[in-house]
């Protein structure tokens, strides 16, 4: 679910704009396919809505002010996951948990319309990383959401990272959620200090949940009311989260009810080495079930 405020300044706009909101600027686009919201911290999407609708992702109802992120949307977790720093990496690991992407300043480098949808091009305003670079394309049409984070290796050694695009979808009530295209799959439970397991059926979800599927097949998320489909590319693991009963405190309980985490990502089952010169493509692929 989307802010209501949000929802306000997105009917305001006619076409494309930059504004303000939370304290943040974010690139606007109210089209006829229909609408997207991306802040220019974080290069983070906002909000998606394919015209006749209601909007696939959740946005927190209490941001907080800036450098804080905003938890909701699909934030970027690069170049690393969770704290996953590795020994034979730069000091720059010393940074914040899933990695310094996402409280970046992001600038827009091109922005191509079409008859069906848009594609819109983003790179941070500095450098996050001695050896690598990133960039953000994001795809949107009246049937899709396509969200792509390209890492490239601009140094003279081999660079080991990982990251997600840790989409949070919206959902009539958690509770109600049944994920399939799972079963059968091995996964880490970071609940239980990253124990083993098979997956068995589909996934419900009945509370608190933090697994790492070891996986790299579509799933489809069925609430009760609309059925996603979640593709990805580049990615051996899918991680699937919810906080439960206990929200994180930006997070009232109540709204907590109406979202899921299904994310791309490439953590500690498929970390990602990449020799100089070489680039590496994190995707994800929101499309009706």
């Amino acid at each position: 679910m989307t802010p209501d405020s949000l929802v306000t300044l997105m009917a305001s706009v006619d076409g494309q704009q930059i504004a303000t909101w939370e304290g943040r600027n974010v690139a606007l686009f109210n089209m006829p396919w229909g609408e997207l919201a991306i802040s220019l911290q974080g290069a983070q999407v906002l909000h998606f809505k394919p015209a006749n609708d209601t909007g696939w992702l959740w946005v927190t109802p209490t941001p907080p002010a800036t450098p804080d992120v905003i938890r909701g949307g699909i934030p970027l977790c690069w170049p690393w996951f969770a704290d996953e720093r590795y020994a034979d990496e730069s000091p720059e690991r010393d940074g914040p948990f899933h990695g310094l992407a996402r409280q970046a300043s992001w600038r827009l480098d091109a922005v191509d319309e079409h008859a069906e949808g848009i594609e819109v091009h983003l790179s941070p305003e500095h450098p996050l990383h001695n050896q690598l670079t990133a960039r953000v394309v994001v795809q949107a049409n009246a049937q899709r959401l396509n969200v792509e984070l390209i890492s490239e290796n601009i140094g003279d050694t081999p660079v080991k990272t990982s990251g997600a695009l840790h989409t949070y979808l919206a959902v009539d009530d958690v509770h109600q959620c049944r994920v399939e295209g799972l079963a059968g799959a091995r996964y880490l439970d970071k609940l239980r200090d990253f124990a083993e397991s098979e997956q068995q059926g589909t996934l419900a979800i009945r509370g608190g949940i933090d697994r790492i599927y070891h996986s790299n097949e579509a799933v489809l998320l069925d609430d009760g009311v609309r059925r996603l489909r979640v593709a990805k590319q580049s990615s051996d693991s899918t991680v699937v989260w919810h906080p439960g009963a206990n929200p994180p405190g930006d997070t009232p309980a109540d709204a907590a009810r109406h979202f899921l985490c299904i994310e791309a990502a490439n953590t500690r089952l498929d970390p990602v080495w990449l020799v100089p010169g070489a680039q590496h493509l994190l995707g994800t692929t929101l499309s009706r079930g």
